[in-house]
């Protein structure tokens, strides 16, 4: 009755727990949720009255222009012939596996990665070569011998804020990154959600600016640094993929909502737009250093972390070999929700790690929770 794939249709982790975690007495670290304070205020006066008809499949030239123009600022030349707009940037990895996995496709993976790029890949029959993380980005002499042994059809890395473990590619493994790419003509697909949300000086330039051969796409959207439920996102991408994407786009949705799509351009080409960014940089900024004090203060004989340098997440590495899945149930008893590590991996493992965000709890919830979260941790390792 259905199709061969759904045997492979995994649900999301996060998705079941934010419908527990919405409950108003809930202090919530478990999804990417933007605070609703941080969101602008959107002003829908002025839509043209031509936009309640339907649009090009590739999205409003006035916005692609945009973006090719902010991305073109940070170091990727391309024009809106280039770029695709998106409903949501979710969609970008839908379109992306149609694209290129087939059944037992190699595709090559942070360890960890983000779940519902393997939630997406793992449908459509993708086979996964992990890559382990160090503090400046993916292993570089497993990613190399990985590349050379396995043959990825393409890679998919987050190379600034990467989600989950905050790992920011520092200038040198972004440029070795690019080489060994270009050496292997192995497509990258550049994730990068959360590059606005910079707290600390580091390099952030697209690995795609850096290739000279290889094709790339590369993933953006406006969830992080505006209004999630709008849902506009999108790609850009080497010429020679742009056709496909296109047709893809036309066969999933037709077009992205074109009033989502004004209200963007209008933020994005706007005098304010600069004063917002700086003002969300400082608003997470401020939610991070009190998440970093609260787990100083009640989880240093817990676990290990490093302080993200941007992004929205704590990455914690319990000291204690359990399974940090098996401490969900109990941190929901207590009202306080987070996301195990087990999902965020490719292929299936036990996983001691967490991760916590910071951006949707107000400042005391913080506090609270992760205080309530350690007092958990040290009733399961008492009970064990």
């Amino acid at each position: 009755m259905f199709s061969e794939r759904l045997s492979r249709l995994q649900g999301s982790l996060v998705r079941e727990i934010l419908a527990v975690a919405n409950q108003p007495d809930m202090i919530s670290f478990a999804g990417g949720l933007p605070a609703p304070e941080a969101m602008p205020k959107l002003d829908f006066n002025g839509l043209p009255d031509g936009l309640s008809q339907y649009g090009p499949s590739e999205g409003e030239k006035w916005l692609r222009e945009a973006v090719a123009a902010e991305m073109s600022k940070n170091g990727v030349p391309v024009t809106a012939d280039n770029v695709l707009i998106l409903t949501g940037s979710q969609q970008g990895l839908d379109l992306a596996a149609k694209l290129f996995v087939d059944h037992d496709t190699p595709v090559l993976v942070e360890a960890p990665t983000f779940l519902a790029a393997v939630q997406c890949f793992s449908l459509f029959g993708a086979r996964f070569v992990e890559v382990g993380l160090t503090p400046n980005g993916p292993d570089l002499d497993e990613l190399e011998r990985k590349l050379k042994s396995e043959k990825p059809r393409f890679a998919y890395l987050i190379p600034t804020f990467q989600n989950p473990s905050g790992v920011c590619y520092d200038e040198a493994t972004r440029q070795r990154v690019a080489d060994l790419f270009d050496e292997h003509n192995v497509v990258l697909l550049e994730d990068e959600p959360y590059r606005e949300l910079v707290y600390d000086q580091c390099d952030r330039a697209p690995i795609c600016s850096r290739l000279k051969s290889a094709p790339w796409v590369h993933f953006g959207t406006f969830s992080k640094t505006a209004i999630p439920g709008l849902r506009v996102a999108y790609l850009a991408c080497h010429p020679s993929l742009m056709p496909h994407f296109y047709k893809l786009k036309q066969a999933a949705d037709l077009h992205t909502n074109r009033q989502g799509q004004w209200a963007m351009h209008k933020l994005l080409t706007s005098a304010e737009y600069p004063a917002h960014i700086a003002r969300l940089r400082d608003f997470y900024h401020q939610k991070r250093d009190i998440m970093a004090a609260a787990l100083d203060k009640h989880f240093h004989d817990l676990a290990d972390w490093t302080v993200p340098p941007g992004g929205l997440f704590f990455w914690l590495k319990l000291k204690a070999d359990i399974d940090s899945y098996g401490l969900l149930q109990p941190a929901l008893d207590r009202k306080v929700a987070f996301m195990p590590g087990k999902p965020f991996y490719a292929t299936d493992r036990v996983s001691n790690e967490l991760r916590l965000n910071f951006s949707h709890a107000s400042p005391d919830k913080i506090e609270e929770g992760v205080k309530t979260l350690a007092e958990v941790i040290r009733a399961h390792l008492s009970a064990a």
